[in-house]
């Protein structure tokens, strides 16, 4: 018999050298981080196979637009918003506010930073006649969105990143799908990564078959059916909507932590109740998100009762901006560091998890070498200790040019804002690191 070990070694040889070759080409082409580049290219050499498939699943955060199939979705989605008759009118909200409530922020500073944020978000202009009330923690959120899903007459859309396999899960899903049992259409999104203890655990299964009306769906980069292999692409997005007139966002996930125990206090954090134009913003970002992930077609999403006719609730001018890895790429950097460098007086930071891009970091000290007031507030102990820790490595050159950095003792702090000269602030669910922005 003939021995053909020395084909398989220079097959397997030549795959690994392959797939090495690709690793690197993908990280010259698309990754922005020399130190971050080099770990990956050990890693792909020294594990042979695995530390490919590795770099694919977790190293892959920055993609090309042709090659992310959602940024295709979202295209689709738009044009076909564009292509509706316009007789139909079926979206006010794209037809008649993006017409009539565009609204400039009143100050210099303000109007300057506004400025900067067009290129970035062109379908999303500032409109006025917002309400937004700040809730502090589940404590208040909670009661506030589950009673606006009683309120529900028409439709109920739910996104969020966690959604635990607890009293706080069951209740929202309890309560949402009785109201799909009414007659309520209701779709609920939820982050099959952030959400892994309910996914591993069955929780969800015994709400799929509750009513034809409520329909749940896990967002996942990992479907090697569907080509997704990006494990480290994940939608971090926290949305309430009911009816088209009232919305929730900010950073409090769907789970127990969120709420005051006797023995633990609630997760620090901010969320948002909001009435308004600013809603339907809000209410496009959440189903231009269903469509990719769901399919459900566009036409059938793009429906008047999904945009009713929006009265003018209040005097706060907002706007929304997208952030992700193609397209929408580097919006949320671009947008931090303009806001960063428009400061004349001072910054107020909060973020739990602050590793930021060396972009960043040198914007908070060109402001506080301009003599602004530059503080910073992270958590004391971080819910992931190596977050903390590579935070602090940065605290010294930030120290050094008079950035003052508060460390919160616990409850762990989740809220993520930045205010700017007390006229403009930036809030959701993106944090100060690289991930995130």
């Amino acid at each position: 018999m003939r021995d053909h070990s020395g084909l398989w070694i220079a097959i397997t040889a030549a795959l690994q050298l392959a797939a090495f070759a690709a690793v690197a080409l993908h990280g010259l082409r698309h990754r922005r981080e020399p130190a971050t580049m080099i770990l990956w290219l050990f890693v792909a050499w020294s594990l042979p196979f695995v530390g490919p498939l590795l770099y694919a699943a977790f190293g892959v955060d920055r993609l090309p637009r042709h090659a992310w199939h959602k940024s295709q979705a979202d295209l689709l989605f738009r044009r076909q918003r564009e292509t509706l008759p316009e007789e139909e009118a079926p979206m006010v909200y794209w037809r008649a506010v993006h017409r009539t409530g565009v609204e400039h922020p009143p100050t210099r500073e303000a109007e300057v930073l506004d400025r900067s944020m067009d290129p970035l978000a062109p379908d999303f202009p500032p409109l006025g006649g917002n309400t937004i009330r700040l809730l502090l923690n589940g404590d208040e959120a909670y009661p506030e969105m589950l009673g606006a899903i009683d309120r529900a007459r028409d439709h109920i859309h739910l996104h969020t990143f966690i959604l635990g396999a607890d009293a706080v899960g069951r209740t929202f899903l309890d309560r949402i799908a009785a109201r799909a049992e009414s007659g309520i259409r209701c779709r609920v999104m939820y982050d099959r990564f952030g959400s892994t203890p309910a996914v591993w655990s069955g929780f969800f299964q015994r709400y799929r078959r509750r009513s034809p009306n409520f329909v749940l769906v896990g967002w996942t980069q990992a479907n090697l059916l569907r080509r997704h292999v990006q494990i480290n692409l994940r939608n971090h997005r926290k949305i309430l909507v009911v009816d088209g007139r009232e919305a929730f966002f900010g950073g409090v996930n769907i789970a127990a932590p969120n709420v005051s125990a006797p023995d633990a206090p609630a997760i620090r954090d901010y969320h948002f109740h909001v009435r308004g134009p600013l809603v339907q913003e809000l209410q496009y970002t959440f189903l231009r998100d269903w469509h990719f992930m769901a399919e459900e077609p566009a036409d059938r999403l793009l429906q008047p009762e999904y945009f009713p006719a929006v009265e003018p609730a209040g005097g706060m001018i907002a706007r929304v901006l997208n952030g992700g890895p193609a397209g929408e790429y580097e919006t949320l950097l671009d947008l931090y560091i303009n806001a960063i460098n428009t400061a004349r007086r001072r910054i107020l930071a909060a973020t739990p998890y602050f590793v930021p891009p060396s972009d960043l970091l040198r914007a908070l000290r060109s402001a506080a070498l301009r003599r602004v007031d530059v503080r910073l507030v992270v958590p004391l102990e971080n819910n992931h200790f190596y977050a903390g820790m590579a935070g602090r490595a940065f605290y010294e050159d930030l120290l050094d040019v008079g950035v003052r950095i508060f460390e919160r003792r616990p409850p762990f702090m989740h809220a993520k804002a930045l205010v700017v000269d007390d006229v403009a602030a930036i809030v959701g669910t993106a944090n100060l690191d690289a991930r995130s922005l």
